[in-house]
């Protein structure tokens, strides 16, 4: 996906980009290509973005390890906001206090616009923080025949190990 030019944009006869997408995205594993559109309508003083796109990936379980194939959906829209003082960088304040009306994109109105960026970003959103295969699965599988006195004990756990004995 070709960056849209914000300038260019704002004049043409009629300011909406629509941007069809399949491809892979760079840095996101994915087993099929992305696919969807991007609509880019400028506003004046915003850009309002609305996406629509799918791709399946290959997750882990976070408790049997196994991976399993998951589709990842995003429906959303945004508004990034054109202001002049955007790309301006404070060079010289290692942590600055970010006022809650801050808290918002914004672009400067003579720069570009990435849509394959943006929608990376999307698409990392969507893809889920606990990742399990299934809701009801068991987790690894525990050999209940071995105990723990036939495996040499650690000596750094070894005070942990007796608490555990105690509780027993």
């Amino acid at each position: 996906m070709d960056a849209i030019y914000i300038p260019q944009l704002a004049k043409a006869s009629k300011p909406i980009e629509e941007i069809e997408v399949k491809e892979f995205l760079s840095g996101l594993n994915t087993l099929t290509p992305v696919r969807g559109n991007i609509r880019v309508e400028h506003c004046g003083n915003y850009l309002q973005i609305m996406a629509k796109a799918e791709a399946i990936m290959t997750l882990t379980c976070n408790r049997c390890l196994q991976q399993y194939n998951h589709r990842i959906l995003v429906n959303t829209s945004e508004i990034i906001w054109l202001d002049e003082q955007a790309n301006v960088e404070e060079e010289f304040l290692a942590e600055r206090e970010v006022a809650l009306d801050e808290l918002v994109e914004t672009l400067s109105p003579y720069g570009y616009f990435h849509p394959s960026v943006w929608l990376y970003e999307q698409m990392c959103l969507e893809i889920p923080q606990r990742q399990l295969c299934d809701e009801k699965c068991p987790g690894i599988e525990q050999n209940q025949d071995s105990t723990t006195e036939d495996k040499p004990i650690d000596s750094r756990w070894a005070s942990l190990e007796s608490l555990r004995k105690q509780f027993q």
